[in-house]
């Protein structure tokens, strides 16, 4: 499985309340963006992966800002198809090797897609994608390093989504616009599927 090829983006999403964990995701993959990154950035994202994982089957449910091995056990261990990391340490990277589920590895520099291309890592994170140079960037790595695939992500937004899914090098994107915080507090999951529908139309 290319984690890049599932959908042209893919959610992420800070999920505070467990119970809106699984009708979130079927609103997601019913808007047609079956890759979700759950990030642990809550105390509850774990159990949200947990749940995801046992309701919803149709969701390729990930782990998102993976920072630690501990990290990458608990992630795993909580029904993670897939992991993504904001950056990227050895020790990080020797974990999700191992986890024996996919993972996109963060990078922003050149030096930092080389280290992870010479361990046979070619399809990555690009973060933070707006500030470490968006667009600009990613078509100036693609001349000098054209075998690499990113999911850019962080600044990212319907507006310019387009021009980074236009880029050879670029496989998905990831977007936090997709699942607004006063539609998740009102439980307005109608909208959450619109907004999918909307964006996994972006590369028709």
């Amino acid at each position: 499985m290319s984690i890049l090829d599932l959908a042209p983006v893919v959610p992420v999403v800070v999920i505070d309340d467990v119970e809106t964990a699984v009708p979130l995701a079927r609103a997601l993959v019913a808007g047609g963006l079956p890759a979700i990154e759950v990030t642990l950035r809550t105390s509850c994202a774990l159990a949200a992966i947990e749940r995801i994982a046992a309701e919803v089957p149709d969701a390729v449910i990930g782990a998102g800002t993976v920072r630690t091995p501990a990290d990458v056990a608990a992630s795993v261990k909580a029904g993670a198809r897939f992991l993504v990391s904001p950056g990227s340490t050895p020790a990080l990277v020797d974990a999700m090797t191992g986890s024996g589920v996919p993972f996109l590895p963060g990078a922003a520099t050149a030096s930092e897609v080389l280290a992870l291309a010479e361990r046979g890592l070619t399809e990555l994170k690009f973060f933070p994608a707006g500030p470490a140079g968006g667009v600009a960037y990613l078509k100036a790595l693609a001349g000098p390093i054209p075998d690499v695939r990113f999911c850019p992500t962080g600044g990212i937004k319907p507006e310019n989504a387009p021009e980074y899914l236009a880029l050879p090098n670029v496989g998905c994107v990831g977007g936090t616009w997709l699942t607004p915080a006063d539609a998740l507090a009102a439980g307005d999951f109608a909208r959450v599927e619109k907004l999918a529908a909307e964006a996994a139309a972006l590369r028709g």
